[in-house]
């Protein structure tokens, strides 16, 4: 059985999330709140899975045997690898190395400036306002945003990304633009990439792995 790791606010876990309903991967969730007394994260239980302190992590365990494995994109390429059906990738080379790229900029590029242990990081010890907290959020998303949206407009021919089937790079895409929304940032610059978005919320496997709290 597959046991996720979990928040349900954090957009890497999402990404996770998207990936087992698209796939129909059967598997527990096991929470790890981030900001819950103090964040569970930094328990001696979840420590033992994961040193960073990070979500998600995956722990696969057959035969007595437990796979543990970090990192959301290195997670994914996994389950894609495990579980073929559908792919994730598309099958030429060029294509496959054009959605990892899209995919290598939201994740590399856009989230880790805006992912909580930043934010808190801002807050807590650089003493920055909620306002400027909020500019410094603002300023990175629309950096990575443009760069998206003008890359989509030259190449998206389908409904999704690329293609008329969901990739990686929408499963990286999706979660972005939900915390851009959540943080009530401008999005109207960026017609084809919540165009993407609207198509793809609307399908029960993306809907059904939006963060809902856990109770």
């Amino acid at each position: 059985m597959l046991t996720l790791f979990d928040y349900f606010r954090s957009s890497a876990s999402y990404r996770v999330r998207i990936v087992l309903n698209l796939k129909g991967i059967r598997h527990d969730i096991s929470e790890i709140h981030l900001v819950k007394d103090g964040g569970e994260q930094h328990s001696d239980a979840y420590q033992a899975i994961n040193p960073q302190g990070l979500v998600p992590s995956i722990k696969e365990s057959t035969s007595g045997h437990d796979f543990i494995l970090h990192q959301s994109l290195a997670i994914i390429e996994y389950l894609n690898e495990k579980y073929p059906i559908p792919d994730l990738l598309p099958s030429d080379i060029e294509s496959k190395a054009q959605v990892r790229s899209f995919a290598y900029k939201i994740c590399c590029d856009v989230h880790p400036l805006n992912n909580l242990r930043v934010l808190n990081y801002l807050e807590s010890t650089l003493r920055i306002s909620d306002e400027q907290k909020l500019q410094w959020y603002d300023h990175w998303v629309e950096e990575g945003f443009r760069a998206l949206e003008t890359q989509l407009r030259s190449t998206s021919q389908g409904k999704f990304c690329f293609g008329n089937q969901p990739s990686l790079a929408d499963i990286c895409l999706i979660p972005q633009v939900y915390n851009a929304k959540r943080f009530h940032i401008d999005l109207s610059a960026y017609k084809t990439l919540i165009s993407i978005y609207n198509h793809c919320i609307d399908m029960k496997d993306f809907h059904d792995a939006r963060p809902v709290e856990y109770h």
